[in-house]
This record gives C-alpha cells, sequence and structure tokens, in this order.
C-alpha cells in the first residue's frame, strides 16, 4: 500500500515538474504552476482553472499544456477545465509571487499594493481593468511608475 502511494506521488511530482516549465501566456515569467492554474494532477488528468473565468488565455494554456504533456510520452492523460471553485489568488506560489514581483507585476495580496519597482506603498489605482481581465492598473506615488496588480479574487 505504502508503495503505491509513493508511486502516485512520484508521478504527480513527474507531471507537476514537466508543467512547471509551462509558461503563463500573458505574464510568461511564471508558469501554470506557479500560478496555481494546475490544480490537481490525477492518474487520468491534469486539472486546471483558469484565472478568471472566460480567460481568452484558457485555450493557448491547454494548447501548451498538451503539448509538452504529449512530448513527454503522457497523451493518454486529458487536460479538465474546472471553473468551481473559482482560481484564487491564494494559489500563487511564493515563488511565484517573486517572479511577478521581479517581472514588475504587484503580486496580489490583501493590503495595499506595493510597488515592485521601488517598493513603495504609496500607491493609487488608475483602473480596476489591467492589461488583462485578471489586474488592475496601479501607480506608484513616490517613483510615478505605473504598474499591474493581480486582482484579489
Amino acid at each position: 500500500m505504502v508503495v503505491a502511494a509513493r508511486t502516485a506521488s512520484s508521478f504527480k511530482d513527474r507531471v507537476l515538474e514537466i508543467l512547471s516549465y509551462v509558461p503563463d501566456p500573458e505574464i510568461p515569467c511564471v508558469s501554470v504552476v506557479d500560478l496555481g492554474i494546475v490544480r490537481d494532477v490525477r492518474d487520468d488528468a491534469v486539472i486546471i482553472t483558469p484565472t478568471y473565468t472566460g480567460c481568452p488565455a484558457t485555450l493557448a494554456i491547454e494548447a501548451d499544456i498538451r503539448a509538452v504533456l504529449d512530448k513527454a510520452g503522457l497523451s493518454a492523460l486529458k487536460i479538465e477545465t474546472v471553473l468551481t471553485p473559482p482560481w484564487s489568488t491564494d494559489w500563487i506560489s511564493a515563488e511565484g509571487r517573486e517572479k511577478l514581483r521581479a517581472y514588475g507585476i504587484a503580486p496580489p495580496l490583501r493590503t495595499a499594493p506595493q510597488c515592485p519597482r521601488c517598493g513603495s506603498a504609496h500607491t493609487e489605482e488608475l483602473s480596476r481593468f489591467g492589461s488583462t481581465p485578471c489586474k488592475s492598473l496601479h501607480r506608484c506615488l513616490d517613483c510615478r511608475e505605473p504598474f499591474d496588480r493581480f486582482k484579489c479574487h
């Protein structure tokens, strides 16, 4: 019994490692695993949830995942898109948050956003709508640089 669990875990770990090289099509500094888009790996399927219901990148994400699974000899794995529960910014890994910050996108926090360029918390929201539906546009009031922030949801 323990051997079967270890084997299942190593299969899941192998698939997650493979998928950790699939960049998000809109934010290539982070992978679909970093963002928490890949929710689970089962024996027969990879479960994904887009960052935003109706996200225009969903089909591209599915195609990119399919390509790397096929290349790795895992073409039998299905890709299932699940919308419930909806994706949450809480699913972004610590590494993913740091990659976002380094890329110039303020990672989501439940507090006022910090500027990813200078670190100031003296910021303002310019628009609830950013470069993609899952982000809002902000500006640092100290260095005056605009930046995207993932919407907390």
